[in-house]
């Protein structure tokens, strides 16, 4: 982390996810931070990455972070939880700029929420089948039980669109009837497609249940960690070419009218990359 001193203060975020779903972080880090600028990369020709082997992931992310670095963003949010738990490590050691996940904040609000001491955890195959949640929140506090529930059909369906719709109501409430059985009161939503499906996930978990958007904590994790290394944009600066841009690796198009729906007005277009160039 020598470097430190060089990076610019004024250089945009770099976000990334394997689609749409890192856009809630996006989101999140627009309200928070009005005054950053944002490089997003969704990895919309290889999603969903919940599927995939460890060895996969990493490959895909240090392509990711390439690409990210050749638009000097000065910090990176991965801003999906399956990289989160199977390459955070990884690339952040390999970084000279800060790289955060999603997973440390997710965690550390559902433990502070829980009022009984137990707590659900819906995911990809690839993020719950790491452990990774269970493992830093029992570091927290060691007396709660976790319950994981993979949720693999969520992603397809949120990429396609089925945000309200009879088929995704069917299959969520399929995937949470075990999680009612255990009588969790907080429930991590540990992908960052699912905050898309909240209304639903709500209803059918009932209103004594809480919701947790790692998507809302990350965004306050990195506003404080750009503030702790001096590296906020200072809000007087002029801003060169757009304020948020967008890339995929693949439908742009597809992309941007749901992209459009997540962020209504910021996404003016999508470039399409060859993410294998990098």
């Amino acid at each position: 982390m020598d470097s430190m001193s060089v990076i610019d203060r004024n250089a945009p975020v770099g976000v990334f996810d394997s689609g749409v779903g890192g856009l809630t972080v996006a989101r999140e880090i627009m309200r928070q931070m009005p005054e950053e600028r944002i490089i997003y990369f969704g990895d919309t020709a290889r999603v969903p990455y919940g599927s995939k082997s460890k060895d996969t992931i990493v490959r895909y992310s240090r392509q990711i972070i390439r690409f990210l670095r050749t638009k000097g963003v000065k910090a990176i949010v991965i801003a999906c939880n399956t990289a989160s738990a199977y390459a955070l490590e990884t690339v952040a050691e390999e970084s000279d700029i800060p790289v955060i996940g999603v997973i440390n904040a997710g965690a550390r609000t559902a433990v502070a929420t829980t009022r009984n001491g137990r707590i659900g955890v819906i995911g990809t195959e690839g993020t719950v089948g790491s452990g990774i949640y269970t493992e830093v929140m029992k570091q927290m506090r060691p007396d709660i039980e976790v319950v994981g529930k993979p949720c693999p059909l969520f992603v397809p369906l949120v990429e396609e669109g089925l945000l309200h719709d009879s088929v995704t109501d069917e299959i969520a409430s399929r995937y949470l009837s075990m999680l009612k059985g255990k009588y969790i009161d907080t429930l991590v939503l540990g992908c960052t497609h699912y905050p898309l499906l909240r209304a639903t996930l709500q209803r059918l978990m009932g209103e004594d249940v809480a919701l947790v958007n790692p998507a809302y904590e990350v965004a306050i994790e990195l506003r404080e960690l750009l503030q702790g290394m001096d590296l906020s944009c200072s809000s007087d600066v002029v801003k060169c070419g757009e304020k948020y841009q967008f890339f995929v690796s693949d439908l742009a198009e597809k992309f941007t009218n749901l992209a459009t729906s997540i962020l209504p007005g910021e996404v003016k277009e999508t470039k399409k990359i060859d993410i294998e160039n990098y």
